[in-house]
This record gives structure tokens, sequence and C-alpha cells, in this order.
């Protein structure tokens, strides 16, 4: 039996700014990333999604961020390993308290955006942010790019760590995602986004951007939260997955 976990960004909304459907994809998904307050998110919002995610049965994650509100976490900073480390504990500690008031528990740690880039190819930021996941405690999982410089790290210290894929996002040759900046990054019609999902999930490959198989080893899938019409491709992706037997369960 095949079994992949589906996950999403949410809570990434802040203050009276709306970011995302969290109430429509929540019920789709099987881990949900929450948003810390770096990138998006804040005190009741992260409250509030954790609430959803437990009335949903959806495991909580952490979604720490480079500080960087007004560019959504997304642009380039130069950090030391050190700054790595205090972001992922700062954040994941946030979420985890809110949990933690739930009755649930801090179940991964997703970072967010460049964070996530820089640590897919940088191996101290890396080892950084495996690091800091691992002292977390209490068994908490990195999700971390498929192939990349995280799960290698992770593997080195002990962190326990899942390989992730995106269905929505291109692939460069060499495994990491093409940049946002770029055209063709995003996929934005449900067919090709059910496409490369089952082709990664069914056959551990994807084709980049420019026409090459790149290997991948997928335990967790992400769909973007932001993405226009993502309640729809999450429902898709279901319902593939159903035609084809493929079981959708948190790691």
């Amino acid at each position: 039996m095949t079994t992949i976990d589906l996950n999403c960004d949410m809570g990434e909304s802040f203050g009276a700014w709306k970011m995302g459907d969290d109430a429509s994809i929540m019920p789709l998904i099987t881990s949900a990333n929450i948003a810390c307050g770096f990138h998006g998110g804040d005190p009741s919002t992260i409250r509030a999604t954790v609430r959803r995610a437990v009335d949903a049965g959806v495991v909580i994650g952490a979604h720490p961020s480079l500080p960087d509100l007004m560019g959504f976490g997304r642009r380039n900073m130069r950090i030391t390993p050190a700054e790595m480390y205090d972001y992922i504990v700062y954040q994941a500690g946030a979420v985890e308290a809110f949990a933690r008031a739930a009755g649930a528990r801090l179940h991964h740690v997703k970072a967010h955006g460049q964070l996530y880039n820089m640590a897919a190819v940088d191996q101290e930021l890396a080892l950084a942010m495996a690091r800091a996941v691992k002292d977390l405690g209490g068994g908490v999982q990195l999700y971390a790019l498929s192939g990349s410089c995280m799960i290698q790290a992770a593997e080195q210290i002990g962190t326990p760590a899942v390989g992730e894929v995106f269905a929505d996002r291109s692939y460069q040759d060499d495994g990491t995602l093409t940049p946002r900046s770029q055209p063709g990054a995003m996929i934005e019609t449900e067919s090709r986004a059910v496409q490369q999902a089952l082709g990664m999930i069914e056959q551990g490959v994807v084709t980049s951007l420019a026409g090459k198989t790149v290997a991948v080893a997928p335990g967790t899938l992400c769909l973007h939260g932001d993405q226009p019409g993502a309640a729809a491709f999450a429902t898709a992706l279901r319902v593939a997955f159903a035609e084809r037997a493929i079981t959708l369960k948190a790691p």
C-alpha cells in the first residue's frame, strides 16, 4: 500500500491582512505548517489555526521564516548558523506552546521560503536547522526538501526527517525548486500538479523545468495555501490518490 502525507502552509494571515483559504484547505490535508510570526501569522492567528488543525485531525507543524514580514520571508538574508538555530527554536516554541495549550503537540518543523531554500544548499545552515529541531525533543520531525543538504544534515546528527516534494512547484536539474522570480516556477493547473505528484509518489522521479529526470524520495507532498485555487488543487490530488489507492497519512 502506498502512503503519502499532504502538507500545506497555514496561518499566514497577519492582523487585518488575510492570506489563503485555511478553512477550506484544512480538512483536505494531513499536516499543517503554521506560520510563527516572522513572515506571517500573529498570536491570535496561530491559536486559531492550531485549533482548526486539532478539530480536523491534522498534525501540527511550525513554519519558521527569516525575520522578513514585509517580504513574506522570500527575500535572501545573510545569516549565521547560530542565527538559524535561534530562529528555528524561537519560532517553533511559539507554535509548540499553542499546541500544548490546545491539548496537542508539535509534530514537525518545516522552514518557509528563503530560509528553506538557503538550508537546502548550505550544509552549515542545514546542520544548524537539524540541530535546532533535534533539540526541541519529543520526536519532532524535520520536513525537508528531498535529497537536499537538510536531509543529509538530519541523517548526520540523528534528527528525524521526512523528504518533501512539491505538487505546485517546478524543479531545477539539481533537484532544487525553481526560484519564484523565474517563469514556470509555479504549476498553475490542477492536471499538471496531479501528474507531477503521481510521478513522484509512484515512480520516485520528477521532470525538471529543462526536461531532466530527477530522482526524489517523497515522504510528504507540499501544496501551497497561498496558491490561487489551492483548495481545488487539494481536492484534485485527493481524488487522484483515491483512484490509485494511495493513502493519505501523516508520517
